[in-house]
């Protein structure tokens, strides 16, 4: 079999192996980044003022007790502990889409009387978000994320 194979069908064999490679590259890769987006438009101020994003979240890595979350049918449910309260009951929330920044949510929203809010359901589509919950206590800022699958 390979007795009639030289150093032309190499070279050949070699060009032709390169040139497909350079074709898929072209034509099939670039379509599975077609969902790719910025995760912020302002992305450079974002990134200036990050080192407040880090603060917060090491602060509220020094907490006892951190604010929970539940999916339920009527939405995303998020609980404060009693000890730990936002000044003002008021609490900033983003449920960030990785892949669409059309299905984002931000909002501020006031804990109700069992110290916590709901997200509900009819502004959440199906797939993957993080869940950035801040707020603040004692003029402390304070941050917490979480991976959340909404089906």
């Amino acid at each position: 079999m390979f007795k009639k194979f030289s150093w032309g069908h190499g070279i050949v064999l070699a060009l032709g192996s390169f040139i497909a490679f350079i074709l898929f590259m072209i034509l099939i890769f670039p379509n599975g980044q077609k969902n790719s987006e910025l995760v912020s438009d302002d992305y450079y101020h974002d990134e200036l003022t990050y080192q407040t994003v880090i603060d917060s979240k090491k602060n509220a890595d020094l907490l006892a007790e951190k604010p929970t979350f539940q999916q339920m049918p009527s939405g995303i449910k998020i609980l404060f502990p009693e000890k730990d309260l936002p000044e003002n009951g008021k609490v900033n929330f983003e449920l960030y889409r990785t892949d669409d920044s059309n299905l984002d949510v931000k909002k501020e929203l006031s804990l109700d009387k069992a110290h916590a809010i709901l997200i509900p359901a009819k502004v959440i589509s199906k797939g993957s978000y993080t869940l950035k919950i801040k707020w603040q206590q004692n003029k402390i800022p304070y941050q917490v994320d979480y991976d959340v699958l909404w089906k």
